[in-house]
């Protein structure tokens, strides 16, 4: 048996599944995919860190007397030519519109076996008991008690027997090559995911309290790690549930909010690209206010610097993306599918899943929704999680100075003489009293 294990989001060694169910002769390989890199800006901060993370790979495959072939071309055509020396290709499911038919095509020209190695759950095996799938996160965290209650969860045992095929595993494609030019990533994604989670573990007891703060250092900064693979869920669940700290509950509910999304996505391929509610909803259209959201030039100090922070480092905090999703479907008006394509451009740690399901939850679309009346204040938001301004002066450097009070009044800033700041775009009390009856009407004529 002749095996091809071909590494995607699963970048690690450790809880691996394609280690675990190779049997003997195998061809480790990753594919610079060119009809996604053929999509992305040159400058993609993403981009540089999967680079290193394949480089970080090999040399972690080598020391197990494997290695890494790395390919730059489109999977199809790479299987084409490998598929008569092998008899199977072994990787992690991908549950995203692009990765389903990708695999579909190749399982035409080769067996194709998908392992559950990105999330915690197989989503097909968590079902109500009529046999239809949860829709609301409680319910659906309840049911798995017997998971989340666990000391740990199994994780892969690599197989220690397998054989390397041989192959030109010198051949090499430099960044430059894929036509990308090496960016400078935030100091923490150079850390091994296990250090910056044991990091987070000396703070862990204070994150349910401190995590909504955005000047505060309180989360485990894991995402990016995870979403790629760095290291795996189950990982995380085990060495937290090993930690010896009681206060790690909300964390790990944190998690599983992360299975849920998958798990909707799933069951509701359709939730991509339509609001999962079914409800019909005529968006705003104007083109102008996008850019200004997108750009961090809505006059409204906490958007403006979230937005602004985004497209300069590919970072946001999570009550962030809640806050400036919330301005754009309500005060906007905008349809959340703008903001989700957009943040599939910015976010070093986008995935679909998780991406759509917080942007269907903020615009009252979604599977377990904030209700269409909940309006985020990004004023009040403002004051409540950043009073002092540290946030806003750390991005916007011309505000340094501002008394912090200002950020959190309505206008404040465009009505002083002091300060060149545009007046905010929106009237947020009108805006929220239209973005409500919208919606009212809207499901009113869905009945």
């Amino acid at each position: 048996m002749r095996q091809i294990l071909w590494f995607r989001r699963d970048l690690r060694v450790s809880d691996s599944a394609l280690l675990a169910y190779a049997e003997y002769e195998v061809l480790p390989i990753f594919i610079f995919d060119k009809n996604i890199l053929g999509s992305l800006p040159k400058d993609d901060k993403r981009v540089s860190f999967i680079y290193e993370s394949v480089l970080n790979l090999k040399k972690e495959l080598q020391s197990l007397g494997l290695d890494l072939a790395i390919f730059y071309d489109e999977p199809l055509n790479v299987f084409k030519n490998l598929a008569k020396d092998f008899d199977e290709v072994l990787c992690s499911v991908d549950f995203d519109s692009y990765a389903i038919k990708r695999d579909d095509e190749v399982e035409k020209i080769i067996p194709l076996k998908r392992f559950n190695d990105s999330f915690i759950l197989n989503p097909n095996e968590h079902l109500k008991g009529d046999g239809t799938p949860y829709k609301v996160f409680t319910p659906f965290y309840k049911s798995l008690h017997l998971i989340t209650q666990a000391s740990s969860i199994e994780e892969y045992k690599r197989n220690e027997n397998l054989k390397l095929v041989k192959f030109d595993y010198e051949k090499f494609v430099s960044l430059e090559e894929l036509g990308f030019q090496k960016q400078e990533l935030p100091s923490f994604l150079y850390k091994d995911a296990k250090k910056l989670l044991k990091e987070f573990l000396s703070k862990i007891d204070e994150y349910q309290v401190n995590r909504d703060f955005f000047y505060i250092d309180a989360t485990s900064k894991l995402s990016v790690h995870l979403r790629f693979g760095l290291i795996s869920a189950k990982e995380i669940f085990n060495i937290v549930k090993k930690s010896n700290i009681n206060d790690y509950e909300f964390f790990i509910r944190e998690l599983f909010w992360r299975e849920f999304y998958n798990y909707i996505l799933f069951h509701f391929p359709n939730s991509q690209k339509e609001n999962f509610n079914g409800i019909e909803i005529k968006w705003n259209q104007n083109e102008e206010d996008f850019k200004k959201w997108c750009e961090g030039k809505t006059g409204v100090p906490i958007i403006d610097a979230a937005m602004i922070h985004l497209n300069k480092t590919g970072l946001m905090h999570n009550r962030l993306r809640m806050i400036v999703a919330s301005f754009l479907t309500k005060n906007l008006f905008i349809d959340w599918k703008r903001g989700e394509e957009y943040f599939a451009l910015k976010l070093l740690d986008y995935e679909a899943s998780s991406n759509i399901g917080s942007w269907q939850w903020a615009a009252s679309t979604g599977a377990d929704a904030a209700p269409y009346f909940r309006v985020f204040n990004p004023y009040t938001q403002s004051s409540k999680f950043d009073k002092e301004g540290l946030f806003i002066k750390s991005v916007i450097k011309e505000l340094k100075d501002v008394d912090p009070k200002l950020f959190h009044i309505e206008n404040a800033l465009s009505s002083n003489l002091f300060y060149a700041y545009p007046k905010a775009m929106v009237d947020i009390s009108l805006s929220r009293k239209r973005a409500i009856e919208n919606f009212k009407k809207a499901k009113d004529e869905n009945i």
